[in-house]
């Protein structure tokens, strides 16, 4: 009997004891292709030998020391290298231990950058339905994920949502995509005339949605004009990419293929691929200097900020990256899953809409193609879903309700950068095997 309160007390999982690069490994010795990277996390796959040898190297001098006494090397080398390869408003990064701190950390700042400056005023933050920041109370505040929000509601501070840019649900017939993104994005302005523009802190949105809506890019021009309204309003714009950031879709930073600067970005899952828990906010220069010039200390902190061991493992990751030129990887492979999962499900009569970018992909499953009309809400198909894959030796991402919150279902992949075109080939074929005999 397991000591451990697992994700849920009924399921009994595989003990994982073993990874071979896009691979896990049971006790049993089955070999599981990684296709969502856990969630979206293994971007070098598993036991990538440069991340082991940073870890080695690094344990071999030092494992912790309190940011509040010292810094070390690997933190300063992790923001130095993050810095360097970021947009050019980007000046510093805060180093936390996931993705959820790192948006509480963005919370922080941008509240303390408007008391630095002097508009104590500004107390509420706007941000969309069906998105995902966290599961910390400021971090799932701001989120409009409805099913993780609602045992907790009654614990959250206010926060206005507005609707997300949602082409494939939300886009009227006979509208341009170009128009429709107009639209979506004046209802940021709409929302910040309704509540008073002085109060509001800042916009936060995931550059690309991952899990809750399943893989949504924005449409072109959408964050263009989101930018446009934050400037003439004065307020902070804040991009979620612990998802869909450091590479994910193809560039380091997924905003800069929307033309859109960021104020605040988070960055996490595949900063250190899961080979340390490690997150990061990564800030423009004027709010580090509305800090570093006023009071001169953020008011925020946690115990195993910047630690050593995680941002030597990161900067290996990230290094590997960009020494293998593995984002080039991912737009080729990209390119090659997307015409493997429409040529083999582009008409399924239950696939509704393929999506994504780079390697991160979303199909979103439906009753009947034509109307578009999502299957009985509940976790019933995403559990037979995952249980098909994982019988093939396959990992897959399913989710629910990513219409509303309750209605919609859909699946997430995330594969590792280092696949190969046959791990491409065996992702399509074993993905579309389990779909079919999950609607069997």
């Amino acid at each position: 009997m397991t000591k451990v309160l697992h994700r849920h007390t009924k399921l009994h999982l595989p003990e994982a004891v073993g990874g071979d690069g896009p691979y896990l490994i049971d006790a049993a010795g089955k070999k599981y292709l990684d296709g969502c990277g856990g969630a979206a996390v293994s971007c070098l796959g598993h036991n990538h030998p440069a991340v082991a040898e940073a870890l080695r190297a690094q344990l071999a001098k030092l494992s912790y020391a309190h940011t509040a006494f010292f810094t070390t090397a690997a933190l300063e080398k992790l923001a130095e290298h993050l810095i360097a390869h970021a947009p050019d408003n980007l000046s510093h990064a805060y180093l936390v231990s996931g993705g959820s701190e790192a948006m509480e950390a963005a919370l922080k700042l941008a509240r303390q950058y408007f008391i630095e400056t002097g508009e104590t005023q500004r107390d509420l933050f706007i941000a969309r339905r069906q998105s995902y920041h966290g599961n910390t109370l400021g971090a799932l505040a701001v989120g409009g994920n409805a099913q993780r929000r609602a045992p907790y509601q009654p614990l959250l501070m206010r926060v206005e949502h507005i609707a997300p840019c949602y082409a494939y649900r939300e886009r009227a017939a006979g509208e341009s995509e170009a128009d429709y993104g107009m639209r979506a994005a004046d209802e940021l302005e709409a929302k910040i005339l309704a509540v008073g523009a002085r109060r509001v802190i800042g916009f936060i949105a995931e550059t690309v949605v991952g899990a809750t809506a399943g893989v949504v890019p924005p449409v072109a021009g959408y964050f263009r004009r989101i930018r446009d309204i934050c400037d003439r309003h004065g307020i902070l714009l804040i991009l979620d990419e612990v998802m869909c950031g450091m590479g994910r879709t193809g560039d380091l930073y997924a905003h800069t293929a929307e033309g859109a600067r960021a104020d605040l970005v988070t960055v996490a899952k595949g900063l250190g691929g899961g080979s340390q828990p490690i997150g990061a906010t990564l800030m423009d220069a004027r709010i580090f200097d509305a800090i570093a010039g006023g009071s001169g200390a953020f008011a925020h902190g946690h115990t195993y900020l910047g630690h050593a061991l995680a941002a030597a493992a990161a900067l290996a990751v990230q290094e590997t990256i960009q020494r293998d030129n593995l984002l080039d990887n991912v737009r080729a492979r990209g390119e090659q899953l997307f015409a493997l999962l429409r040529q083999k499900l582009g008409a399924h009569p239950h696939v509704g809409d393929i999506r994504g970018r780079g390697l991160f992909a979303g199909i979103e499953l439906v009753a009947d193609r034509e109307t578009a009309a999502p299957f009985p809400p509940g976790p019933a198909l995403p559990a037979r879903l995952k249980a098909a894959a994982m019988d093939l030796g396959l990992m897959i991402y399913p989710g629910s309700g990513c219409i509303d919150g309750e209605n919609g279902h859909h699946i997430l992949l995330a594969p590792p950068f280092i696949c190969a075109p046959a791990h491409i080939e065996e992702l399509a074929d074993k993905l579309a095997r389990a779909i079919d005999a999950a609607l069997a």
